[in-house]
């Protein structure tokens, strides 16, 4: 098949592109246009470079580009967001322009072009903080910062896409990914690469929320599953480890993994408002086990590990010293 996958040059897109082409999958690459002509994290990727890789520069908020995107494509899985939930504070009309405007042009793009099945990436965020646990596909959505009502209303186009137009569309909602590329928006890479860089305090926002942590790779396998299992036209599945964990307790194995003595606070610069801030995030898998055959394969702790082992050779791209908002 020929996949187009919108924010390629990410986190999350990039080890999605790599799975792809190790399957035998061809793949046009949308990365964020900029002025360094930079392709993001698939700059220096294994898959640079490879056949069957064709990396195109743009933005989802153009609705022309993106019908020229989507041409020729079997499938596109939609990954390319504005995230960062701080941030969305000041600046929510970017997310909206971003994450709903920018989904409403790839669905337009991908109905014009008769595409045989479409991923929106969605977020656990939509959530809110948990009303039940472990939380199933069937919870009440809340927007609790602009980034998650920004996400509920791409997930609810959607949604609408498949009811009006019978557009061939899965809405995959990760719990939280980690693992190697992940900015230091995120709170692993925050505590490690300040843990690397000998802080003797580390620095974070509230200590007790909890959430459930997947390893980018097997976020990546869910992708590919969404993406080729058939029958799942229309339906929300998300996945996580079903396990949760204070962020007080994920800092401390951060430190554990790189043998760090460095003592965790809470400032209030890092602080979610409160009414924002959500609380416990905690999924049951039980349809993406049943609908997609996915189960985790990698451990918090060796993730945790593996992360290290990529921000140490890594160190110079982050500022550790500054809160990345």
């Amino acid at each position: 098949m020929k996949y187009l996958i919108t924010g390629a040059g990410g986190f999350i897109g990039s080890h999605v592109v790599e799975l792809l082409l190790n399957a035998g999958h061809e793949v046009r690459a949308l990365a964020h246009y900029n002025s360094l002509g930079s392709w993001g994290h698939l700059d220096g990727s294994p898959a640079a470079g490879h056949a069957k890789l064709e990396v195109r520069l743009g933005d989802v908020t153009d609705s022309s580009m993106m019908r020229t995107l989507v041409e020729g494509c079997d499938a596109v899985l939609h990954l390319a967001a504005l995230i960062g939930i701080p941030y969305s504070y000041h600046a929510p009309a970017s997310y909206v322009a971003t994450n709903v405007s920018g989904t409403l042009n790839v669905l337009e793009a991908c109905r014009a072009a008769n595409v045989r099945r479409v991923v929106i990436t969605s977020t656990s965020e939509v959530y809110g903080t948990a009303r039940y646990t472990p939380i199933d596909e069937k919870h009440p959505l809340q927007g609790q910062s602009p980034y998650s009502a920004s996400k509920i209303g791409a997930d609810k186009l959607a949604e609408a896409y498949f009811c009006s137009f019978d557009l061939p569309v899965v809405t995959l909602r990760p719990f939280n990914t980690f693992g190697p590329r992940q900015s230091a928006r995120a709170v692993i890479p925050t505590v490690l690469t300040q843990a690397l860089n000998g802080a003797a305090e580390i620095r974070l926002g509230h200590l007790d929320p909890k959430r459930d942590l997947t390893f980018v790779e097997d976020t990546a396998r869910a992708f590919l599953a969404a993406a080729e299992t058939p029958g799942i036209e229309g339906e929300v599945i998300h996945f996580g480890r079903g396990q949760a964990v204070s962020v007080g307790e994920l800092a401390q194995r951060c430190l554990d993994a790189v043998g760090s003595k460095a003592r965790i606070i809470s400032v209030p610069e890092r602080q979610r408002p409160e009414k924002s801030e959500v609380g416990l995030l905690l999924c049951d898998a039980s349809k993406a086990r049943r609908r997609l055959g996915w189960t985790p394969k990698v451990s918090l702790d060796e993730g945790l590990r593996r992360t290290a082992d990529y921000l140490r050779q890594n160190l110079s791209r982050y500022r550790s010293d500054r809160y990345a908002v």
